[in-house]
């Protein structure tokens, strides 16, 4: 699966905000979806995985404020009433299985 991802955003404090991850292809019901976060000097944590049938968030990132939801070939990440100190890097990653192309 080739893939182009493309991200952007702003922040302003105490509002919910949007982060865009696409793909060039579409998702398929073998993807899964990744996002991290990385602060300055440290490593890149997780904060959710999305598929098509599951969603998982780290302890650390609860849902009431990160949440993501899989569509046709993004998963835009929203964070709710932003604080300072969610000022990082975000990173989305894919993995996918199979591609559309794909049979067993």
């Amino acid at each position: 699966m080739s893939s182009d991802w493309l991200l952007g955003g702003f922040t302003l404090t105490g509002l919910s905000f949007w982060m865009f991850c696409s793909s060039t292809d579409s998702l398929n019901e073998h993807s899964d979806l990744y996002w991290y976060k990385q602060e300055v000097n440290s490593y890149p944590k997780f904060i959710l995985r999305r598929s098509r049938y599951s969603a998982d968030n780290s302890p650390e990132f609860v849902k009431d404020r990160f949440d993501a939801e899989l569509k046709d070939s993004s998963v835009p990440l929203m964070i709710q009433d932003l604080h300072v100190c969610d000022s990082a890097v975000y990173y989305c990653a894919l993995r996918s299985d199979f591609d559309k192309n794909s049979s067993l």
